[in-house]
């Protein structure tokens, strides 16, 4: 049934751009727009109609720019910006929130691993995004990170105090500690203890023989296992001692 203009009524005529516009809206092409050149209610539902589509190509283009901002160029500190009230609104606010919810647990791990790699083993990662507890994955990465840079502090600590033991107040027989350490970590830290325990035995031995040669007595010899220049020291103090002990039994029998 036809109805003159200005009735209340639409005419199927006026319907057919919306309706033509309506599936091109749907499958994402948020370009499309109605003419608003007419009046009363089918001017209404065009302003609607390219309202919804200003929002979601807003939407679509500021997911895009973030998206190339942070995958392209590393910006993290880029965020969606803010859309008109309603849903269009919480919807931009929930991306952020989910932006900031990877990135700021990202931006502590980088921040820790830079204070590691410049020998900073202070830091460590917080167990919060500032507002919650991290969970999950985000949770997992935060615990590793911490413990790396534990293992990391302990087997520092321990290896410069064995060398400053021995190095600097000549006490042997330190030990590094390997409680709480694991994997590679505890393996260099039992060979750092095996050097040291080598080289406490060797230098005992040496001591403990020149010593007795002071007291006189030639009768004792390095037999301690040496290899590279401790057992050039070694050959060196036995040789050493087998000539002061065949020098005295000249002297002794000439006497």
């Amino acid at each position: 049934m036809n109805h003159p203009p200005g009735d209340g009524w639409i005419r199927v005529s006026e319907l057919r751009p919306l309706l033509a516009a309506m599936p091109a809206l749907g499958d994402g092409d948020f370009r499309v727009r109605l003419p608003a050149d007419h009046e009363g209610i089918t001017a209404d539902l065009a302003r609607a109609f390219n309202q919804i589509a200003d929002r979601h190509q807003h939407f679509a283009g500021e997911l895009a720019r973030v998206t190339r901002e942070v995958v392209r160029h590393g910006r993290l500190d880029e965020r969606l910006c803010p859309a008109p009230g309603g849903a269009w609104s919480g919807s931009v606010d929930t991306v952020n929130t989910l932006i900031d919810a990877l990135v700021i647990p990202t931006a502590n791990a980088t921040r820790v691993l830079d204070a590691v790699a410049g020998g900073d083993l202070s830091q460590r990662m917080d167990p919060s995004d500032g507002k919650h507890p991290l969970r999950g994955d985000l949770r997992r990465l935060g615990q590793r990170i911490n413990q790396m840079v534990d293992q990391l502090s302990m087997f520092t600590g321990e290896v410069t105090r064995l060398a400053r033991e021995v190095g600097t107040e000549g006490r042997l027989g330190g030990r590094a500690k390997v409680r709480g350490l694991s994997g590679s970590w505890r393996d260099v830290t039992e060979a750092v203890n095996t050097m040291a325990d080598r080289l406490t035995a060797q230098v005992r031995d040496i001591a403990v023989v020149t010593k007795a040669v002071a007291s006189g007595d030639l009768t004792r010899s390095v037999t301690v296992e040496a290899t590279g220049e401790l057992l050039e020291l070694k050959l060196t103090v036995n040789t050493m001692v087998d000539q002061l002990s065949a020098f005295a039994g000249e002297v002794t029998r000439v006497a």
